[in-house]
């Protein structure tokens, strides 16, 4: 208790409360001022309830506060009565009822403002059945529940878009920088159209690139029909590559089966498929309709926390085990009779979940034969792709075995001849190393030999120069290419343009009729368009009057109809008065005398003596009252005159009896001796 306590004190310290307590001033809060705490708290949830409490009725307060508790699902701990305890301590602002309803409602403040929103919208209005008949009040509630779909639908998609990651300041960040881009994408415009006007004929210019953008668009569209196109003939294919590969297969089960296997077959398919049509699907359909329904229900309700979802799980527990009871109960009760047939039972049973399991296992196997199936033709659209042709069967796949064996040994053939060259490809390696090496020492003797005689160099020096030489030969063949390139390119390059000059030509000459065609079928729609609007405004002003007429006409049916209600509601009202008169004339002329006796007039006239008779008896009673009012007072004040007499010797015999003794008073024959 001390940590619930400590808790709200602190929740209430924080914001939006700011309530400074401890506790020690909390405990010491009165009834009164742990009402308001309590209002202030379901305010904050629920801005319709932040009010002064002390400007309200105690039952107004306590109804509303136990309304919005029943919004929110608090469940007061205990029983019924414990129920009826619970509402006269909210009343009376009791500390045990208080603190419990407030640590509950400080715990989960935020989800509890959501149910207090949603409840505004989604707390359902009962209308009575016998207002449903009316069709105004019957379409103006279907109204108001499609309006709470509707809402509940926006409300999930607002929950959706809250929780997918995309925040406002985003948002607005992604905004702020597109503004800059188009910022600078204006000026680079401008830039760029400065630059452009002080070149020649840069509007004709500016048509030609607007025309190439426009034709490269169309090629783009074209390219991608043609794209769309191929991928739909690979479909086509795919399907026709499928469609043949079940008529081979059929024809290979046709060859190789009889009439009389085919028919059993094709019985044990149709005994299969009746099964699943009248008992495992309507089963399962039913089952899932049933799982909709409860998941349409939780969805309908608002959202359950975690001591709610505990609550349930304590209901359901409770039920399975008096369940688990009623079916022991009635198992001990009826074993003696059904003990013939629990085992035809138990055997039903066993050879119907079986039947379930063979039905599923054959259906998964079917499944996975189909996915198998789809598997190979993919493969096999791969392997057509790849190779160029189709998966061999039968005969072809043998000899394309035999061909893979001849190849494999002409394979190990050119093995052997590539292990041989690898041999000598290793000893001339070794031959070019040791030639190498003889190299090496041959310039060396040759660099001392120039060292000798005063030339060192002169080798490497003819070495360089024949390099050299060899390296320009070599760049002013490059070169020669290179331009011979150039020219080449060029000269595609004029002809290119040639032929797009040549095949725009058409192009553009049927473009300037299509232009002049756009004028003159512009100019032919805003004719048409006035006459549209002419016509459209009168028809407009014809549709407003005979919507007023319409609309006066349904006020004039309107009231006709509640007068024709109110007529008859008057109708039946007189024929029940008139109903009423008869049976009392019957019963007033009847000559039984029970039957008179029921009669309202007899009744009527009983009331009236036995009323004359009790105001006959009050009569006498009233002069009796009168004639003894006079000595009855006299006797009153006599009776309050001797009290007053005995209050004061009272009063006297206290005080002699306070005041100091001086003597001794005797009373002795009626008189009174004082002796000193």
């Amino acid at each position: 208790m001390s940590d619930q306590i400590q808790f709200i004190v602190e929740k209430l310290n924080q914001e939006p409360f700011r309530k400074n307590y401890n506790l020690i001033t909390f405990d010491s809060l009165e009834a009164m001022q742990l009402l308001q705490l309590l209002n202030d708290v379901l305010g904050e949830i629920d801005p319709k309830h932040a009010v002064d409490i002390r400007e309200e009725l105690p039952e107004q307060t306590a109804k509303r506060m136990l309304g919005l508790l029943g919004i929110l699902k608090y469940k007061p701990p205990g029983s019924i009565s414990d129920l009826s305890a619970f509402r006269q301590g909210l009343v009376t602002g009791s500390k045990p009822v208080i603190h419990p309803v407030l640590h509950w409602l400080l715990q989960r403040t935020n989800e509890l403002k959501k149910r207090a929103y949603l409840a505004r919208f989604l707390v359902k209005l009962e209308v009575p059945a016998e207002f449903l008949q009316d069709d105004t009040v019957a379409d103006i509630n279907k109204q108001y529940e499609e309006l709470m779909e509707a809402f509940k639908n926006l409300h999930k998609e607002c929950e959706q878009l809250k929780t997918s990651g995309l925040s406002a300041a985003e948002i607005r960040r992604d905004i702020s920088a597109m503004e800059e881009e188009k910022d600078q994408l204006i000026k680079r415009v401008e830039r760029l159209k400065k630059r452009v006007e002080t070149v020649q004929n840069h509007q004709r210019m500016l048509e030609i690139a607007r025309q190439l953008r426009l034709e490269k668009e169309r090629e783009e569209s074209l390219a991608q029909q043609k794209q769309e196109q191929k991928n739909q003939l690979f479909h086509a294919e795919q399907r026709l590559q499928r469609a043949q590969l079940q008529l081979k297969e059929m024809h290979h089960a046709v060859v190789d089966s009889k009439p009389e296997s085919l028919m059993k077959k094709l019985e044990e398919e149709i005994n299969f498929n009746s099964y699943l049509v009248t008992e495992k699907i309507p089963r399962e359909l039913e089952s899932k309709k049933n799982s909709t329904y409860f998941l349409q229900k939780v969805v309908a309700e608002p959202a359950m926390s975690q001591s709610d979802l505990n609550v349930l799980e304590i209901k359901i527990n409770e039920v399975n085990a008096q369940m688990n009871q009623l079916i022991e109960k009635r198992m001990m009760k009826y074993e003696p009779m059904d003990s013939k047939f629990s085992m035809y039972r138990q055997q039903a049973s066993i050879i119907s979940r079986k039947k379930e399991a063979k039905a599923e296992e054959l259906q998964a196997a079917k499944e996975e034969m189909s996915s198998t199936e789809r598997q190979m033709l993919q493969k096999t659209n791969q392997a057509h792709e790849l190779e160029g042709s189709e998966v061999l069967k039968g005969d072809e796949f043998k000899h394309y075995v035999n061909k893979l064996r001849s190849k494999n040994t002409f394979y190990k053939k050119k093995r052997l001849e590539i292990a041989e060259i690898t041999a000598e490809y290793g000893v001339l390696q070794r031959t070019e190393e040791l030639l190498k090496q003889r190299h090496e020492a041959i310039q060396q003797q040759l660099q001392a030999i120039e060292d000798k005689k005063g030339i060192s160099g002169y080798s490497y020096t003819q070495e360089e120069l024949e390099r050299v030489s060899a390296v320009k030969s070599e760049m002013d063949e490059m070169k020669g290419r290179t331009l011979d390139n150039m020219s080449e390119m060029v000269k595609k390059l004029n002809t290119m343009v040639a032929e797009k000059k040549a095949s725009l030509a058409p192009v553009i000459k049927e473009l300037r009729q299509l232009r002049q065609k756009c004028q003159e079928l512009t100019q032919e729609c805003d004719e048409k368009k006035i006459q549209y609007d002419s016509c459209a405004a009168g028809l407009e002003s014809n549709r407003s009057t005979l919507e007023q007429e319409v609309k006066g006409l349904l006020e004039e049916c309107v009231q006709e109809e509640s007068n024709y209600r109110y007529i008859n509601c008057m109708k039946t009202n007189l024929e029940i008065q008139l109903q009423r008169a008869k049976e009392e004339v019957k019963a007033y002329v009847s000559p039984d005398p029970q039957e008179r006796r029921k009669a309202i007039r007899e009744q009527y006239t009983r009331m009236i003596l036995e009323q004359e008779n009790l105001g006959k008896k009050l009569r006498e009673k009233q002069k009796v009252v009168r004639e003894s009012h006079g000595p009855n007072m006299k006797q009153i004040k006599m009776w309050q005159d001797f009290e007053r007499l005995m209050e004061c010797k009272r009063e006297c015999f206290l005080k002699q009896q306070n005041q100091t003794a001086i003597g001794q008073v005797i009373q002795e024959g009626g008189k009174d001796r004082l002796v000193l």
